[in-house]
């Protein structure tokens, strides 16, 4: 007998940039296998890079054909963005310019203001206006802020930027004290930039339903080393590696993509930087991470969460981070 699925495959047409580097690498078996966007959903991907990148690219690109995922319709290099972005329904921004040694920040604000101007313009002109957008070249929150006012025609809730990396390394920070495995902790928050100011936040969150603080039961480690360890993990992969975090980083893009596409889990909130709505005193604009939930597509900044004394001095601190970086590169774009 002939079997027909009564579940049809639906498509979505995802392009990455920066696609030969070494996030793309590790992000592309997530994207194709159906872990991100469901079993039932097919892909096409459009890869860009620079011109320079181009025959690496032809080598991912053969990769990926040469894996047979059942559910990869179609791989298009480019170097174009107007390739890149046309029809698109989600980007993933991993292509920025990274920081040299000796470099000052504002240097890299200053490159990366030009690049993320010009291709939130092209994403303006190009994607379809649903397109849902992820910023992950540092620095990420700002970058994206850029990108989102250089593309008038498209609603700044489909921008965000990725701080769901912060968010699990925070979960499992607190599932290796309590020797517990991560699916136990729930509702971490990270709070404010994608960097070392950033506040990675227990107050709200569980153990085994159980409140973290009273379950660790340590607040000076809580309130100094655990803080500290999340913030500079990123600094420490770099040292020891000689790389920046790929594997980690790919499976938090994927985390992050499937809760705005499919869903959260009922009861849980997790980590996505995006233009504040005014929440929580955050200025209107800011691109800050929330605790978010998600469902249909879209996301919803958590409500009504007590802040105290200690949580609001460090969410303030991220937030004056945040608007000395937007001053920067605005600067520059005008």
């Amino acid at each position: 007998p002939i079997h027909v699925s009564t579940r049809q495959k639906m498509s979505v047409t995802v392009c990455v940039t920066g696609a030969a580097g070494q996030i793309a690498y590790s992000l592309y078996p997530h994207l194709c296998s159906g872990s991100t966007f469901g079993p039932n959903t097919k892909i096409k991907l459009h890869l860009l890079d620079i011109p320079p990148m181009q025959e690496a690219l032809g080598g991912v690109q053969m990769e990926l054909i040469d894996a047979a995922f059942p559910l990869l319709e179609d791989v298009v290099t480019t170097a174009d963005v107007q390739t890149a972005f046309t029809g698109i329904d989600f980007c993933i921004m991993l292509g920025a310019f990274p920081r040299k040694e000796g470099m000052e920040r504002k240097d890299l604000l200053k490159a990366n203001a030009a690049i993320f101007k010009e291709q939130g313009a092209a994403l303006n002109a190009y994607a379809k206006k649903t397109v849902k957008v992820v910023v992950v070249g540092n620095p990420a929150n700002t970058n994206c802020c850029i990108a989102s006012s250089c593309a008038p025609d498209i609603p700044k809730n489909q921008f965000s930027a990725l701080t769901r990396l912060d968010h699990n390394r925070a979960k499992s920070h607190i599932a290796k004290r309590m020797a517990v495995d991560s699916t136990k902790v729930e509702n971490t928050i990270i709070w404010g930039n994608h960097s070392s100011t950033q506040f990675p936040d227990i107050s709200h969150a569980t153990v085994e339903g159980k409140p973290v603080r009273a379950a660790v039961a340590d607040d000076e480690w809580l309130n100094g080393e655990f803080i500290k360890t999340v913030q500079t993990r990123g600094a420490a992969i770099i040292k020891a590696r000689k790389f920046s975090s790929a594997l980690s980083a790919a499976i938090a893009i994927r985390d992050h993509i499937h809760d705005w596409a499919v869903g959260t889990a009922p009861g849980t909130f997790v980590s996505m930087a995006v233009a504040s709505d005014g929440s929580y005193g955050i200025p209107e604009g800011i691109v800050y991470s929330f605790p978010v939930t998600c469902a249909n597509g879209g996301y919803t900044i958590v409500q009504g969460l007590a802040i105290d004394d200690f949580s609001r001095e460090k969410m303030s601190t991220t937030l004056n981070e945040l608007q000395e970086e937007k001053e920067a590169a605005f600067a520059f774009l005008s």
